[in-house]
């Protein structure tokens, strides 16, 4: 058996409210005054769609050995990196050893599915044992665009396997198609988008439904066997017709995470199949199909296993985990769509090494210390001589790491002097479950919410951007754990 034996998602802390965007700029566009309901998902000045896969991968990945996995796929249309393996900084940050294999899946929103079935094939193949999945966008639309109401940011993480399996993979169908609907050449930074009333009856409601028909006359199926249909209609009318017409009760239909997160891009169709597994009950048939110059439609059945799921948070641990953000000037100067003043500190480069990054890749991308074998201390960074003045011993550590741990605050400041693109910059000591303590930047939180003593946990950030060399910089920061 072969199928989904984990699953994970992630959807950042800060919702924009549509109306918010519509009362700032709707001057520009004034049509988009029918989109300006409900609130988006937004990515924080320091999260990239790297940074939101890491996350959805660690929610994945809770209680499972990194060294197990055989390899990982990440699918994004924005990665911050064309000639970079994005999916080599994933794999390091969740700690897989460097003999995994490990691809991008780029270029179209349905790269998230098409990474799901190459996972698939290799361990129905007898290839691997477990493989990642994870899929993350944090896509970008034009100031006052209907694309700019609609995105929305998020990831979502699959582990794939044959022992354990919580939803079993019983066939798929796919299309390609070359539909210029959207695109975005290497030069653009923005979405672009043909008429929409040709996207939506051209597109989604023929491409989909084709692929859906297609699945059934190659597999048998019908319609009335399938508990849950999943596939991306970002549009407020029209989805429960296309269902209808293939013979589906639209009862099927889960929530599209439109009002709540807009559309993500390539991890859209994987957070909703997240969403529906988080609701789902043994013998439940979930049909997944997503949309991108084709669609690809996956089948899995509910097994046992799904009641065995525990400590996720997936999509609905994370909705709860929000703040608006406002004004939507801040909006704009998180995704650098206006300018704005740094100041003299906020212009220092911030210069990579990257022989020394190479050396030390695991301490910061992974978050990997040392402890101690003979008092069993925790340290960051990893040292050669323990840093217990009892103890002493040199050159006699394991590895350790601490990322998946949690900490309390044992002190913290709140800096107006330094360059902060959200000031002030809040950075402090965070003394960390089963030892060890760390100085770390503190983000997705406010100074006067924090106090000491409070719990914390590890967030995979983005550090600093070297504009001069278009370097992207990564650490670990503090979040505060919010019930």
């Amino acid at each position: 058996m072969t199928g989904i034996v984990s699953y994970g998602g992630y959807i950042p802390f800060y919702r924009l409210a549509r109306k918010t965007i519509f009362q700032s700029v709707g001057w520009i566009n004034s049509a988009t005054a029918a989109q300006a309901r409900g609130e988006k998902a937004v990515a924080n000045y320091d999260e990239d769609s790297l940074t939101m896969a890491v996350a959805a991968g660690k929610d994945c990945l809770q209680g499972a050995d990194p060294h197990s996995l055989d390899g990982i796929y990440l699918a994004s249309t924005s990665l911050p990196y064309r000639e970079r393996l994005n999916a080599g900084i994933v794999s390091t940050a969740l700690d897989l050893l460097p003999n995994s294999r490990s691809a991008d899946f780029t270029g179209t929103l349905k790269a998230g599915t098409t990474a799901v079935l190459s996972a698939l094939d290799s361990v129905s193949g007898s290839k691997c044992e477990k493989f990642l999945v994870c899929a993350a966008d944090c896509r970008l639309g034009k100031m006052g665009s209907s694309q700019e109401h609609l995105f929305g940011d998020g990831a979502a993480a699959l582990l794939i396997g044959k022992e354990g399996v919580l939803a079993e993979f019983l066939d798929s169908y796919s299309l390609s198609y070359d539909f210029m609907d959207h695109w975005r050449s290497s030069e653009d930074k923005y979405d672009r988008q043909w008429e929409d009333r040709f996207v939506r009856e051209e597109g989604y409601s023929k491409i989909v439904p084709e692929a859906i028909s297609g699945f059934f006359a190659k597999t048998g199926m019908k319609p009335n066997q399938i508990s849950k249909l999943i596939f991306p209609f970002p549009y407020s009318r029209g989805q429960i017709g296309i269902t209808k017409k293939l013979g589906f009760n639209p009862e099927i239909l889960p929530d599209n995470l439109i009002a709540t997160v807009g559309d993500t891009g390539a991890a859209y169709s994987l957070m909703m199949l997240v969403s529906a597994l988080q609701e789902a009950k043994p013998g439940d048939r979930i049909m997944l199909a997503s949309y991108g110059n084709g669609s690809d439609v996956l089948c899995f059945e509910v097994t046992e296993e799904i009641n065995k799921v525990s400590g996720v948070r997936g999509i609905s641990g994370f909705s709860k985990r929000k703040a608006e953000l406002t004004p939507y000037e801040k909006y704009a100067v998180f995704r650098n769509i206006v300018p704005n003043e740094t100041g003299i500190r906020g212009e220092l480069e911030n210069a990579t090494a990257f022989s020394h990054l190479w050396r030390e890749r695991r301490t910061v991308h992974g978050l990997i210390g040392s402890r101690c074998k003979k008092c069993n201390i925790p340290q960051f960074p990893p040292q050669r001589v323990c840093v217990n003045p009892d103890c002493g011993a040199i050159d006699d550590m394991e590895d350790y790491s601490f990322s998946g741990k949690t900490g309390a605050l044992f002190t913290y400041t709140g800096d107006m002097l330094s360059y902060s693109i959200n000031p002030p910059a809040i950075y402090g000591l965070v003394d960390m479950e089963g030892g060890g303590r760390l100085f770390l930047d503190f983000t997705d939180c406010h100074l006067d919410e924090l106090s000491v003593g409070m719990p914390l946990e590890m967030s995979f950030r983005r550090k600093y951007f070297d504009s001069l060399r278009q370097i992207h910089g990564y650490f670990w920061k503090a979040v505060p754990i919010k019930n």
